[in-house]
Parts: C-alpha cells; sequence; structure tokens
C-alpha cells in the first residue's frame, strides 16, 4: 500500500500541474500524507502505547499542517482565475478511487484500532472520499466551464483533513493520559 500511495502521489501531482486542478492537487497530498502515514504506522506497530500516542500526534499535526497548505493554495487559485482541464480531472480521480477503493478495502477490519490504526483508516477513507470528490468536481467542471467546482473540492477535501487530524489528535491525547495513569498506578503498587 506504501508505493501505491507514493506511486499516485506523484502521478496524481503531476496531472493536478498540468491540469491546474486545486481538487487533484490536495488529493495528490493527501496520498503523500498516507505514504508516509502508513510508513510510520508499520514502524511503531507492536511499540508502547506512548510511542504509538506520539505517532499518531505527529500523523495528526501533518494532517492538519496539509489541510492549512491547501487552503492557502486554493485561495492562491481562486485570484488566478483559471479553469482546469475536467476530463485529467476525472479520469485521474477514477484512477485514484480505484487505488483507494483497493486500500479501504483492506484495511477495513482495523478501522476501530488505537489512534495509530485508526489514523490509517481515517487516510485511506479521506482518500476515496476526495476521489469521488475530484470526479463530481471535473463533472461539474466541464459542465459548468468554471473553476468554481475545483476550488470548492480542494477546501472541502481540507476540511476533511483538518476534521480527521482533529479525530486522531482527541484519540491520541486520551491513550497518553490513560498510559500515563496505568504507568501511575503500576508505579505506586510497586513503590
Amino acid at each position: 500500500m506504501i508505493a501505491i500511495n507514493a506511486v499516485m502521489f506523484g502521478i496524481e501531482m503531476s496531472a493536478g500541474l498540468v491540469a491546474n486542478s486545486q481538487a487533484l492537487k490536495a488529493d495528490a497530498l493527501d496520498f503523500a500524507g498516507d505514504t508516509v502515514t502508513y510508513a510510520l504506522s508499520l514502524l511503531v506497530i507492536g511499540a508502547a502505547v506512548r510511542t504509538r500516542a506520539l505517532a499518531s500526534l505527529f500523523k495528526a499535526a501533518s494532517l492538519g499542517a496539509m489541510a492549512l497548505f491547501i487552503l492557502v493554495l486554493t485561495a492562491i487559485r481562486y485570484f488566478e482565475g483559471m479553469t482546469p482541464d475536467a476530463q485529467t480531472m476525472g479520469s485521474i480521480g477514477f484512477l485514484a478511487l480505484l487505488a483507494n477503493v483497493a486500500s479501504v478495502l483492506i484495511l477495513l477490519k482495523w478501522r476501530d484500532g488505537d489512534s495509530n490504526v485508526r489514523s490509517v483508516w481515517l487516510c485511506s477513507r479521506n482518500d476515496a472520499i476526495g476521489n469521488v470528490g475530484v470526479i463530481a468536481a471535473g463533472g461539474l467542471v466541464a459542465w459548468t466551464g468554471s473553476a468554481w467546482p475545483d476550488l470548492v473540492v480542494g477546501a472541502l477535501l481540507a476540511c476533511l483533513f483538518l476534521k480527521s487530524s482533529s479525530a486522531i489528535f482527541s484519540q491520541a491525547l486520551l491513550e497518553l493520559r490513560s498510559d500515563r495513569k496505568a504507568s501511575s498506578k503500576k508505579h505506586e503498587a510497586f513503590g
């Protein structure tokens, strides 16, 4: 899955730049984030709760930073006023959807795990939702001849990333607090 996400980041970012599509670029950044998320999640599997929760905090912060970056790029694109290539948006969005549906199906059984595992599930789910949004935006850009659908989907993806970042952050903090309490009780029992 790491390789699929890394390859799709390259494909989708290149297509987003060529097609002038903010939605494709936002979705490509999500692929990049997933590549890092999957790799980090694999590194900390089996590690102590604290280590996994700290990895989740890093992922949440990265996802939040990516969302803010996308919002800034979307605002810049608004003032540029260029209409993206709808056909590229639709075809690359569909290719990305196929890649993400495969990832979501693989990860489905782990969607309710700890913050580390849940972050992987949320990122994959976000990608699939984002791909549907990119495809829809491509259709609306073709129909209206306007950049607005592309800009709206780019902004909505950023909002989805912020929401997921918040959920991962909250769960990781709860896990850190629980671990601290468990460690404190263990220390008291032996102290």
